[in-house]
């Protein structure tokens, strides 16, 4: 694949914050990459840098080589945008609000026309075409969205937060959506919460978090950096002295329990973690320590993230 879509050293700041500080990436064309951080971390400042609507202080925007900061307003044509915030007109039927949008992108009459009846089609509300869009359910809402945004057939696909507060049938359905449209060669950069979503859908993600870049890289490299870990609790609140946890264990201690918690941090083995579940629970079961439960956290962007970016609340 070459690469679509250049972020190069991107700055912005608002008075004395800085929202974006230095950002740099690159998105291949047809890879889906995610784009990540807490609340106030600079993405959707740095996605409306790239759609043009903010002017960076600093860095540059390339799309396929060429600067979108110097270019005329037309080369922004070649994007789709799904903004969090629904960007629909509800006294509108679903057709007119996608010919309002064509129209908008100079599609002809009979491109138009065809679009919309595809676009309608590929997210399911070809039936619903001519009920007034205030009628519409808040997946409908959102599935009408996103056809919006790709009724012009664009090379680069942004997406902020497109499945938020939808039913688990649109959510599955955009997901197809754009999985569909990532086999055709659309670029996507997807920003999401939904850390499972992000899992599934993205080859690639970046994490930032005031305004800069903390981690980017292929989803399995960066969670090698998170450790498979188990964790035992247990029916006591204090172990034999004859007990032997392990070096990789944890013990947490609690009114009428305790935790126990192994990793496989420093690059043991899955073999090696086995061995150390089966060599903990025979000790258990030789000092007569119940187990009220043993739960198993597999490495997962969601533990990444809160590594990365810290588990404070963020308003």
């Amino acid at each position: 694949m070459s690469v679509l879509l250049e972020v190069d050293g991107l700055c912005k700041s608002f008075g004395n914050l800085k929202a974006v500080d230095q950002l740099s990436f690159q998105v291949e064309q047809g890879e889906a990459f995610g784009l990540l951080g807490p609340n106030g971390a600079g993405k959707s400042t740095t996605m409306m840098m790239i759609c043009g609507l903010l002017q960076p202080d600093a860095g540059d925007v390339r799309l396929e080589g060429r600067s979108l900061n110097r270019q005329h307003p037309v080369s922004r044509s070649l994007m789709g945008v799904v903004p969090q915030d629904l960007a629909i007109y509800p006294d509108l039927t679903a057709r007119e609000n996608l010919q309002f949008f064509g129209r908008l992108y100079h599609l002809d009459k009979a491109t138009l026309q065809r679009r919309v009846n595809e676009t309608l089609d590929q997210v399911g509300l070809l039936g619903r075409a001519d009920d007034l869009a205030a009628t519409f359910s808040g997946g409908m809402k959102r599935r009408l969205n996103f056809a919006a945004a790709v009724l012009h057939k664009p090379v680069l696909l942004i997406l902020d937060e497109p499945t938020v507060g939808v039913d688990p049938q649109s959510r599955a359905h955009l997901i197809e959506c754009i999985r569909q449209l990532q086999a055709a060669g659309t670029a996507i950069i997807y920003a999401s919460h939904y850390m499972e979503e992000v899992q599934v859908i993205c080859s690639r993600v970046a994490i930032v978090d005031h305004g800069r870049l903390l981690a980017c890289d292929l989803i399995p490299v960066l969670l090698h950096q998170i450790p498979l870990e188990v964790e035992f609790r247990l029916g006591t609140s204090s172990l034999p002295a004859a007990f032997e946890p392990g070096p990789c264990a944890v013990l947490e201690r609690s009114v009428d329990e305790m935790t126990l918690r192994i990793c496989n941090a420093g690059g043991n083995s899955e073999t090696a973690i086995s061995s150390e579940i089966t060599r903990i629970l025979n000790s258990l079961a030789q000092h007569q320590i119940s187990v009220r439960s043993i739960r198993t956290h597999e490495p997962s962007l969601e533990r990444l993230f809160l590594k990365l970016t810290g588990h404070t609340l963020r308003d």
